[in-house]
């Protein structure tokens, strides 16, 4: 049997939530795989589905800008290597500069912010860490819209025809809850079929009937999809009713919306971290 190291348990046990033996167990009997793991422990426990969203493996912060008649706005993820450079004065203020750029002047993607490089490389000279901007969100509307922003670890967007307050808690909502989709429709097909199988192999040893089994197949996918659409979540202040009835009931319509977490999707040990922000510092010189 190969060993299974601590950070692999750990790494487990922040995906699941479940605890440190039988996250063990099920990496042994998986032979070390991470995913594999995930699921067995998921049919067995019924443990949660990921979220990645909300981990955050990487230090940096999210930048915002939102011009004076609410029609045009950024995000942007700008990362440093610790924490304490994140809280610098003048990192936070090149952020809020990189986001305001991309609002004006729409770059097609990361390379588009040539212009910041000089600056860039300045503060990393000042600062003594490495510095990397990672990526980008912008939205324009002939409307409104409305920024959200959870300290600088977490920066949204929101394009909604309707009251201002009603735009702004939805913000608020997506900092909580982090939809990865907007609608049902948009989940895809390997996501939803990779949860029915998982619901399947834990109803199958409920030792119900086929046909409860089946219902109990389509409740517990229908469940997860709910949970990662935005318009099927509960509203964060009133968890009686989905977005969807909140929307409904304030007769606003979403036009779109975008939100930035530091660290999002970065799969990483956070010991790691440091040389990929090198790397693509490095990379931009």
């Amino acid at each position: 049997m190969a060993e299974i190291s601590a950070g692999l348990v750990k790494e487990l046990r922040e995906l699941t939530g479940l605890g440190m033996m039988e996250c063990k167990k099920a990496l042994a009997e998986s032979g070390g795989d991470l995913k594999k793991a995930e699921e067995l422990l998921r049919i067995k426990s019924g443990a949660k589905a990921s979220k990645a969203a909300g981990r955050i493996a990487a230090e940096g912060v999210i930048g915002a800008w939102l011009s004076a008649d609410a029609k045009l706005g950024a995000l942007v993820e700008v990362n440093c290597e610790t924490d304490f450079v994140a809280k610098n004065e003048d990192f936070i203020a090149f952020a809020r500069e990189v986001a305001e750029a991309v609002a004006k002047s729409n770059p097609a993607d990361v390379q588009g912010l040539a212009s910041f490089e000089a600056r860039r490389q300045a503060l990393v000279q000042k600062i003594g860490e490495n510095i990397s901007i990672r990526r980008f969100a912008r939205l324009q509307t002939q409307g409104r819209l409305a920024l959200y922003t959870h300290g600088v670890k977490i920066g949204v967007l929101v394009d909604l025809e309707g009251e201002e307050g009603v735009a702004k808690d939805l913000a608020m909502h997506i900092a909580f809850a982090k939809p990865q989709y907007l609608t049902k429709a948009e989940v895809p097909a390997a996501v939803v079929a990779r949860e029915r199988d998982i619901a399947a192999a834990r109803a199958k040893d409920s030792g119900k009937p086929p046909e409860i089994v089946t219902k109990m197949v389509e409740g517990a996918v229908n469940k997860f999809l709910n949970e990662i659409t935005l318009l099927g979540q509960p509203f964060v202040k009133d968890d009686k009713q989905s977005v969807e009835k909140l929307l409904a009931a304030k007769k606003a319509k979403l036009n779109g919306y975008r939100f930035l977490v530091v660290g999002e999707g970065i799969e990483k040990k956070s010991s790691d971290f440091a040389a990929e922000v090198m790397a693509t510092a490095g990379a931009g010189r």
